[in-house]
């Protein structure tokens, strides 16, 4: 047996040792999920095609999505473990692509925190088939959504904001557009008689009632709140505070500790995340690790903390972490607790072989 096809046969005694179900979800998925969780950018990656109907169908990108999905289908809320290991099809830059992906999805599970802990003990015992001892870079979504909640802001800019988490330059961006923006309250009450007056005499020239339906201060009203959304501002301090928290990254209680520094002085209670990463610290061993407080997968049903694997190299080889929102995203009518990862086959054999 050569070295390869021994590791082959290690992982697929892996896979199989998480128990619960061996999913095999079909090659052939409908499309339309894709775009509306993952967006046009993972998009552009799909293999597509079209049935007689016209609608869309693609290659299998990933196992996540539909394993969640058949769960939902078959009635959510019983603890499940999935596992699996077979092709995934992908466009990349040299063209279409097929790979192999293994992983684990736990849903449900009793502790969402051992859960976790489980993911990420079967993310190490793979690489270390291969010969890795990966380079982990931690993110801390639900740490960085406690901070968002506590921050002196508007609330119709938490939700723009969370948006752009994990796109740096969308983030860097806002945030200049933000420091930028003008202050428009007076100018709000000063336009309101203006706009009332003009509202009133377009009504009248229309002949529509001043007394049935909204009134012209009513509209006038709700014009400028929709304009005040967009130019409401945001404190000087607080952008401070999410440019200082996002700027941080390096060696994991280094990082945590400057965290906490900059709750203290921000006098925003952050203990409870903090506490939880320090406590999956155990499970990344003899791995280096690194917190970086802007990393986020580009997908917002990523609710807790996120992890990528790196080898030598500086390829991705494992990722996941916590993702409950997706279930409620795909029709689960109560919240439930998920965790998982997938691992990149061809590259953790291109580790090995270094």
């Amino acid at each position: 047996m050569t070295n390869a096809a021994y590791r082959r046969a290690q992982l697929e005694s892996l896979v199989e040792a998480q128990g619960g179900c061996r999913a095999t979800p079909p090659l052939l998925l409908k499309a339309d999920p894709y775009f509306d969780l993952a967006g046009e950018e993972f998009g552009r990656r799909l293999l597509l095609t079209t049935d007689a109907t016209g609608a869309e169908y693609c290659l299998r990108p990933d196992f996540t999505l539909p394993i969640v999905a058949d769960y939902i289908a078959n009635g959510a809320g019983i603890p499940a473990a999935f596992s699996y290991l077979g092709p995934i099809f992908r466009q990349r830059d040299t063209g279409p692509a097929e790979f192999e992906q293994a992983g684990v999805e736990l849903l449900a599970q009793p502790d969402g925190d051992i859960a976790l802990d489980q993911v990420l003990t079967f993310a190490r015992a793979a690489l270390s088939i291969y010969g890795v001892v990966p380079q982990v870079r931690l993110g801390g979504v639900g740490l960085f959504e406690a901070l968002l909640v506590q921050a002196d802001m508007p609330d119709a800019w938490r939700p723009r904001i969370r948006h752009r988490f994990g796109h740096t330059e969308a983030m860097s961006r806002l945030l200049t557009r933000l420091e930028a923006a003008p202050d428009t309250a007076g100018a709000e009450n000063a336009r309101l008689e203006d706009l009332v007056e003009d509202i009133t005499a377009r009504m009248v020239s229309a002949g529509l009632s001043l007394s049935e339906g909204r009134t012209p201060e009513e509209i006038a009203r709700r014009y400028l709140e929709q304009q005040t959304l967009d130019a409401a501002q945001v404190p000087p301090a607080t952008l401070a505070l999410l440019r200082d928290y996002l700027a941080i990254s390096g060696d994991v209680l280094t990082a945590l500790r400057q965290i906490e520094e900059l709750a203290d002085k921000h006098r925003l209670m952050l203990g409870a995340p903090l506490r939880t990463l320090r406590r999956h610290l155990d499970q990344l061993g003899e791995a280096r690790v690194v917190f970086d407080a802007s990393f986020s997968p580009r997908l917002d049903y990523y609710t807790g903390i996120v992890f990528e694997m790196r080898g030598a190299g500086g390829a991705v080889l494992a990722s996941g972490g916590q993702y409950d929102r997706l279930l409620e995203r795909l029709g689960a009518t109560a919240p439930i607790a998920a965790s998982g990862c997938a691992l990149w086959v061809d590259r953790l054999e291109a580790e090995a072989a270094r």
